[in-house]
């Protein structure tokens, strides 16, 4: 039987993990040229760097829920034999799954909240070209985002029939030995 409680803490870390997400793609950095009217060279500024929190708060939410159904689950690997069943192979599937979406979601969070926090510090001359103002683009949080909310699906069910499958855990010829040893007369 797979834990409520272990359940329940998951999710809300996922769903805090993907407001952090929602709301670092809203608060992305933006950036303006201004014009120094004294030293004639254009400059960047940009605005409140606050969605890279964001997203790092969203990365770091996100790998303590996943850390949390792997550490139950013995990341799969460890622990008593799983019954050979349905279960079981919807176990397998959903892990490598959820590993794959967990990656995407981890990735796109961090290279995010990297690209929001880089502020070119270029200068130009005013005759010259405007500065390059680099910004994160739109959409890469929400990618984040995206993929926390699909892991967080795919993890719980990937639990679940873990516990499924452990629950009827096997146990090689059913606990008898000497089984396939027949007697003869």
């Amino acid at each position: 039987m797979a834990s409520k409680l272990l359940l329940i803490a998951v999710f809300v870390l996922d769903l805090i993990a993907f407001g952090l997400a929602v709301a670092a793609e809203q608060r992305r950095s933006t950036a303006k040229i201004v014009q120094d009217s004294e030293v004639n060279y254009n400059y960047c500024v940009y605005d409140s760097d606050i969605s890279t929190g964001y997203g790092v708060g969203a990365f770091l939410f996100l790998m303590v829920s996943q850390a949390l159904v792997m550490a139950a689950s013995k990341c799969f690997c460890c622990g008593k034999g799983l019954n050979p069943s349905g279960s079981r192979a919807w176990a397998v599937i959903l892990f490598i799954v959820c590993w794959l979406f967990f990656l995407i979601a981890e990735i796109c969070l961090l290279a995010g909240s990297v690209r929001n926090a880089y502020h070119t510090k270029y200068r130009t001359i005013f005759s010259e070209q405007p500065p390059s103002c680099e910004t994160v683009r739109k959409g890469v949080f929400g990618a984040g985002a995206a993929f926390i909310f699909l892991n967080a699906i795919v993890n719980k069910f990937y639990y679940i029939f873990y516990s499924s499958a452990r629950d009827k855990s096997f146990q090689a010829y059913g606990g008898e030995t000497g089984v396939g040893m027949g007697t003869y007369k």
